[in-house]
């Protein structure tokens, strides 16, 4: 009987012990551990799991979307505040008087802007998204759009200094697409944005 008592302790307690797992390890789960941007406290942050199968094509295509939308991202964040603050541009937007100041900040302006307005803004944004903003040269890294034109001293820096500051562009872009969705929602929501 006490043995039977004392194999039901035993037992009982190696419940609690701390078990020895090894991580179960495949080569396409753990492709992009290391990728630039898998930063602490996340690490890689996949949780659709949309490069799972570990092909490099579609995790460089999904950097590239991300890069792009965060640099979008970070220019809409500087453009929204801006025009929150009441800076307009001098002049008129269109040839019957409008002024640039009558245009309210916001989701109001795609109202007040004139249909000719949007027009040409949507066909300058579709002629970047076209011919501009397009790795055509196949640069230095996924999201490279100097295509042999641009530099501001890039090439000066060394490897280390460059992979520093593509993770602080990646983080700020992120930053910047939470930033923007934050701005339109207060918005909406009649939250001001500028006291």
């Amino acid at each position: 009987m006490k043995t039977a008592v004392f194999a039901s302790l035993i037992a009982a307690a190696s419940a609690f012990a701390p078990v020895s797992q090894k991580a179960s390890s495949s080569t396409a789960l753990n492709a992009f551990e290391d990728a630039l941007g898998a930063q602490p406290p996340l690490g890689f942050f996949d949780p659709l799991g949309l490069v799972k199968n570990g092909v490099q094509a579609k995790f460089d295509r999904l950097r590239y979307v991300e890069i792009k939308h965060g640099r979008i991202s970070m220019l809409a964040v500087v453009g929204y505040l801006t025009a929150a603050s009441g800076t307009r541009l001098p002049g008129d937007i269109d040839l019957s008087g409008t002024a640039f100041a009558d245009i309210p900040a916001g989701f109001a302006a795609f109202k007040a802007i004139p249909a000719g307005g949007l027009c040409q803004l949507l066909f300058f944004i579709g002629v970047l998204e076209a011919a501009v903003m397009k790795d055509i040269t196949g640069g230095e890294f996924v999201g490279d759009f100097r295509n042999g034109a641009i530099d501001f001293g890039w090439d000066s820096f060394d490897e280390a200094t460059k992979l520093r500051k593509r993770g602080i562009e990646l983080n700020q872009g992120r930053a910047a697409m939470m930033g923007i969705l934050g701005l339109m929602v207060h918005e909406q929501l009649g939250v001001p944005i500028i006291p």
